[in-house]
């Protein structure tokens, strides 16, 4: 699949991926930022893709932000649709107690290609039955 990659900055760095296998590619910080604790930043990439209809865009954490410095992203999996031109931007959010200085160039999450499917709706008066019902938060014991 090819992605055509624009890049709104000169600090941008086109995306690629770490390894043969990888599912995500990295997404780099084109500004130096300082998260504080509890605090929730948006980070610019200095990117903007345009992804094939039928796709989206999921950005995720990256597991050594989130384990070593309780970085993640905010609203994890983050989407970007098929149709969107802007720039790709990370919300981050702080969880520890310190802190976090991320410079110009650092990896600040990963970004997975993924298909898309859209439902058609169709209204009911009745759903059929199962065993666990309207049973949720929790309700099957685990």
């Amino acid at each position: 699949m090819e992605i055509k990659v624009k890049k709104l900055s000169p600090l941008a760095q086109i995306p690629s991926y770490q390894s043969s296998q990888a599912a995500g590619f990295d997404l780099h910080a084109i500004s130096d930022v300082v998260i504080k604790p509890s605090q929730r930043v948006l980070i610019g990439t200095g990117l903007a893709l345009e992804l094939p209809e039928g796709y989206e865009l999921q950005i995720r954490p990256r597991s050594g932000l989130a384990y070593k410095h309780g970085i993640t992203v905010l609203n994890s999996p983050g989407t970007v649709d098929s149709d969107y031109r802007g720039e790709i931007k990370v919300l981050l959010i702080n969880h520890s107690d310190e802190d976090f200085c991320i410079k110009t160039g650092d990896r600040i999450a990963q970004a997975v290609i993924q298909e898309v499917i859209q439902a058609t709706f169709t209204l009911t008066t009745q759903l059929s039955d199962t065993t666990r019902g309207s049973g949720g938060f929790g309700s099957t014991g685990k």
